[in-house]
């Protein structure tokens, strides 16, 4: 059988068009989230099954197992699923959540104000609008805290739902909802660094501050070793650890100040390959010297932004290692009568169900009337609250945010009920979401890949 493709013959030994060294870090993130969504989902159906289960006791004492690190008089620890899992992971977590706002912003959605315009101001509406129907329910109650709550959009569950669709979902409302979700996590972030960090050590801070002035100056001098950032990392991850701000931040200012642009081109690349081959087609029985492969390895290597390299190497592991812990040790919330018509649980619930595909479509509709945006194409009104219905997915971050607003020790009840309301209107999200979508798409064409 002959068969047809579009390439001739060579092509593959052709240079990547620009486009297709764009998409393909969007390709392969697209790919990741996917499948550790539907992980991540698996990971927080077990963990309410167990604390829901006859085995809840063993299952929360494991959690509060405590963890400890003891060099002479300096001690640093906690419980396993609090300081392990929700302090040291979930900053790796939130380094990747920096590393993708880099990319967006430098190479991305974000990187041109009239594409960054729709998304932007969709997320914003995504954001205002849910804290403000959760201030509506819970002002002037002991669950106010909470507002940050539903503000977040998960994306690993939202992109895994997406997959799930099929082909028929538009490229254009993958790309607006990444967008949408990346710019609700810098709002996360700075919800989290100003209305839930502790009272600051300001000598803390400053050491903290020192630690990025640092990094900045080993980039600027052209230090590569990643080893040597992973120790100053460290140290300002434990400046700010100590200094009130919750430690995550440091993760993400780390991954914003991560280089994003290759040291060697492509091009050069290339023509350092052809040349070591056409030296070796001339004279077969040459060696090839180490310092030929030492060069090539370099080139190799640095023909890769750092940025994209470490996004691809702690993608995986971040979707398919830490967020399923997470999920293990924070989805674990037992179900009792009266808990999900707890106040605290209606008001995150209804935040996230119906302020936010209420927020993305009021703020789209106006930003597209006054001329400031364009629905992307393929993407119809219907098509984008469906989309707006899946943002109300927010589980890994409205959890986090419901840890740091309602600490366990002091405020089990609440942290409680604002769990329980993040799963419910998580999962009514998904499902209108998915239902919208599947109805407005049924006779769509299939996407392009």
């Amino acid at each position: 059988m002959v068969r047809h493709t579009d390439h001739p013959a060579g092509a593959r030994h052709l240079p990547h068009a620009p486009i297709r060294r764009l998409a393909r870090p969007l390709a392969r993130f697209l790919r990741v989230e996917s499948a550790s969504g539907l992980f991540l989902l698996a990971c927080a159906a077990v963990a309410l099954g167990v604390a829901n289960s006859p085995a809840a006791d063993a299952y929360r004492d494991f959690w509060h197992t405590p963890v400890r690190l003891q060099v002479g008089g300096f001690t640093l620890g906690g419980d396993l699923g609090h300081f392990v899992v929700n302090d040291v992971l979930m900053t790796v977590f939130f380094f990747l959540v920096g590393l993708e706002i880099k990319r967006e912003l430098v190479a991305g959605e974000l990187r041109d104000a009239r594409k960054a315009a729709l998304p932007v101001v969709a997320a914003v509406g995504g954001m205002v609008v849910p804290a403000g129907l959760y201030l509506a329910l819970q002002a002037g109650r002991p669950g106010e805290r909470g507002w940050g709550v539903p503000m977040a959009t998960d994306i690993a569950f939202v992109v895994g739902i997406m997959a799930l669709l099929g082909p028929r979902v538009p490229l254009g409302l993958k790309i607006l909802v990444l967008a949408l979700a990346i710019v609700d996590d810098i709002g996360a972030v700075v919800v989290i660094a100003v209305f839930y960090a502790d009272e600051p050590r300001f000598v803390m801070l400053l050491l903290a501050a020192g630690g990025l002035a640092l990094t900045a100056g080993l980039a600027r001098a052209g230090v590569r070793s990643v080893p040597v950032y992973v120790v100053v990392g460290a140290g300002v991850w434990l400046a700010t650890y100590k200094s009130g701000v919750h430690p995550t931040i440091a993760g993400v200012l780390l991954g914003l100040m991560t280089p994003a642009g290759e040291w060697v081109s492509r091009t050069a690349l290339r023509l350092s390959v052809a040349d070591l081959q056409a030296r070796l087609a001339t004279d077969p029985g040459e060696e090839v010297a180490v310092e030929d492969l030492e060069l090539l390895a370099f080139a190799a290597r640095e023909s890769v932004s750092p940025l994209e390299r470490l996004e691809h190497a702690l993608h995986p592991w971040v979707g398919f290692l830490i967020m399923p812990l997470f999920a293990l040790a924070n989805a674990g919330v037992k179900v009792e009568a009266g808990a999900v018509t707890s106040p605290v649980a209606v008001a995150a619930a209804v935040g996230l169900f119906l302020g936010k595909p209420v927020g993305v479509m009021l703020f789209s509709l106006l930003a597209v009337r006054l001329g400031l945006a364009r629905l992307p194409q393929g993407v119809t009104w219907w098509v984008l609250f469906g989309g707006g219905c899946l943002a109300g997915i927010g589980f890994t971050m409205s959890l986090f945010v419901a840890g740091l607003a309602f600490p366990e020790k002091t405020h089990w009840e609440l942290l409680a009920a604002a769990k329980t309301g993040t799963l419910v209107g998580s999962v009514c999200s998904a499902a209108v979401g998915v239902a919208v979508l599947r109805v407005v798409l049924r006779r769509a064409p299939a996407a392009p890949a």
